[in-house]
């Protein structure tokens, strides 16, 4: 899946670069997505997890309106 498919099917602004702030208030950056998950570093991380578009995420408001 693309991130393509997944600002159609979620309705959510997720974009390469894009950053996110997880329920555990972790920031990070959207680097890509894997399946129907996006794919992000979070802040001071080296590597990539995966998370679920819209479960528990919120995307920075700069994000939402360009």
């Amino acid at each position: 899946m693309s991130l393509d498919y997944i600002r159609r099917h979620y309705g959510v602004p997720a974009k390469r670069g894009g950053r996110i702030r997880d329920y555990q208030g972790r920031s990070g950056v959207i680097t890509g997505a894997a399946d129907a998950s996006l794919t992000v570093r979070l802040d001071g991380e080296r590597r990539s997890v995966r998370y679920h578009p819209t479960w528990q995420i919120t995307y920075d408001e700069e994000e939402r309106n360009p």
